[in-house]
């Protein structure tokens, strides 16, 4: 999930694994896939850092727990 504000100042939180596209407009646009769209106040630019940012963090717990697997020897009795 990542933060965005929306242009009336509320912020949400949007499902990134559901972004298809971003777009400037001027206003940064924001859809998923569902088609449902989004004007939020942060920049593109700033949308994509988060959302790779997010992706890092996904990723990052689930390579934390493979290497714990890997170093975890198997034992046969």
């Amino acid at each position: 999930m990542i933060l965005v504000t929306r242009f009336n100042g509320t912020q949400i939180y949007l499902n990134a694994e559901l972004i298809q596209s971003i777009e400037e407009t001027p206003d940064t646009v924001i859809t998923l896939t569902n088609e449902k769209k989004f004007v939020v106040r942060e920049r593109a630019d700033e949308v994509i850092e988060r959302f790779i940012a997010y992706q890092r963090q996904v990723r990052g717990r689930v390579s934390s727990a493979g290497d714990m697997q890997e170093d975890t020897p198997a034992t046969i009795e």
